[in-house]
């Protein structure tokens, strides 16, 4: 019986330093991961994750992590570490999961009794399903390994057009690739040059020019500096809040 014991704690040793070992191996950084309810909103613009193609895959950012919007869009793989709380980590579950909300601190509660988003604190709120993927329910926080990788999505990238003249406000969504975007040109096609747009929350751009009338082109830069160019993306009659879908993906 002794030597059943022993051979099961060595099996289970050996499990868990393989997974400390990947994770170290493959440039995972540490972190923790708790759960919300609802999955709809969020401080990055999408209304609706689930006509994103999110499903259930997202996650609310910490301050640390979420960079005051340059993360929304990123996707992350996520591993429950087993190497700490072995009774509710799921034995070789991983997840990715798309930044889609920012989880705000609580300096009401200290860092590490129920304000884990306070920074500089580096954590992960999950969707429900999503964290129990990897952990057990009851579990409410474990610690985390993840690491940034690209996203893949289903067709190009879409381009919603809200706000009103002089101010164009525009929704990028359905993103691959690395995902955040870093920076966003438009072009009317009656300017001579690209006009840098700012960000204004999220994944929305903004721009101050009267663009009516002008068939729109698209530049846009994510965070690992690659560049795509839509030309045209919507044309010379587009009307605010219309959405329209290309054929460039990253």
């Amino acid at each position: 019986m002794e030597r059943l014991v022993y051979t099961s704690l060595t099996l289970l040793v050996g499990f868990f330093s393989k997974e400390l070992r990947m994770a170290s191996a493959k440039g995972w950084l540490k972190a923790h991961a708790t759960f919300y309810e609802g999955a709809m909103g969020g401080a990055c613009g999408y209304e609706n994750v689930f006509a994103e193609g999110f499903g259930i895959n997202t996650a609310a950012l910490s301050d640390a992590l979420f960079n005051h919007g340059k993360s929304c869009g990123g996707c992350y793989q996520i591993v429950c570490d087993a190497t700490q709380v072995p009774q509710w980590c799921k034995k070789g579950k991983r997840i990715t999961v798309t930044a889609t909300n920012f989880c705000p601190p609580n300096y009401n509660l200290p860092n590490d009794d129920g304000g884990w988003c306070n920074p500089p604190r580096p954590h992960f709120d999950m969707s429900q399903p999503a964290f129990e993927t990897i952990a057990e329910y009851k579990a409410g926080i474990v610690p985390i390994f993840y690491r940034k990788v690209m996203c893949r999505r289903n067709g190009g990238l879409r381009f919603t057009i809200n706000g009103n003249d002089y101010f164009e406000l525009v929704f990028i969504s359905n993103v691959g690739g690395y995902g955040d975007i870093s920076q966003v040109w438009i072009k009317g096609s009656k300017m001579k040059k690209w006009e840098a747009m700012s960000r204004n929350w999220g994944v929305n751009w903004q721009s101050p020019s009267y663009l009516n009338g002008q068939s729109l082109s698209f530049r846009v830069q994510l965070a690992n500096r690659k560049i795509r160019t839509a030309y045209d993306v919507a044309p010379s009659d587009w009307n605010f809040g219309q959405t329209f879908q290309t054929q460039m993906q990253f």
